[in-house]
C-alpha cells in the first residue's frame, strides 16, 4: 500500500462576526410544540429584517441595536408567555411579543396563531411581524405614544414586505 502523499492545508479564514459589523449575532429558538412554525424559514427572514430593522429611520430613543452583540428571538407556548408577562409587566395572560432591552424577544406561537385566524394571515408571517416588532424596539421604536405607534407599524410591515420580496 502507497502512503498518501503529503498535503498541505490551506488555514479556513475565520467566519466573519457580524457583531464586530454592527450587526448583532442572531439566535432563533422554538420552545413550544402547539403551533407548527418553520423555524429555517423564520431564520432566513429574520437574517434580511435585523438589517433592514438597523437602518429604519425615525426612531423614539436611543438605538440599542446596534450596540448589543446578539439578538435571542425565542418562540414560547402561552404559560410560559403569560408566566414572563406577569413576571415583568405585572398583567395577566399571554400577550403577542415581549422584547427586553438586553436582546431578547419573545414570542407566543398561541397568540400569533390566534392572529392569525383573526387577521386572515398566515401564522409565520404573524410570528415574523412579531420579531420585526421586537427588533424595533431594540432600534428606538415606541408604540406608547399614538404617533409613535403608528410609525412603528408603517415601518414594521415595511420591513415585512421587503423581506418576504428578498427570501
Amino acid at each position: 500500500m502507497r502512503p498518501l502523499p503529503n498535503r498541505t492545508t490551506r488555514p479556513r479564514p475565520e467566519p466573519s462576526n457580524p457583531a464586530l459589523h454592527g450587526v448583532p449575532v442572531l439566535t432563533v429558538a422554538n420552545r413550544q410544540r402547539g403551533v407548527c412554525i418553520d423555524l429555517r424559514r423564520l431564520r432566513e427572514y429574520l437574517n434580511h429584517a435585523l438589517p433592514l430593522c438597523l437602518v429604519a429611520p425615525g426612531a423614539d430613543a436611543p438605538v440599542l441595536l446596534r450596540e448589543l452583540s446578539e439578538v435571542s428571538v425565542t418562540v414560547v407556548s402561552p404559560d410560559v408567555m403569560s408566566r414572563v408577562h406577569h413576571e415583568f409587566l405585572q398583567i395577566e395572560g399571554p400577550t403577542d411579543v415581549i422584547t427586553f432591552p438586553y436582546g431578547e424577544i419573545v414570542i407566543c406561537a398561541a397568540v400569533a396563531h390566534e392572529n392569525a385566524e383573526r387577521y386572515s394571515t398566515d401564522v409565520q408571517d404573524e410570528v415574523l411581524l412579531y420579531a420585526i416588532h421586537g427588533l424595533l424596539h431594540l432600534h428606538g421604536y415606541d408604540d406608547i405614544v399614538p404617533e409613535s405607534a403608528r410609525r412603528m407599524r408603517t415601518m414594521q410591515v415595511n420591513i415585512l414586505n421587503a423581506v418576504r420580496i428578498c427570501a
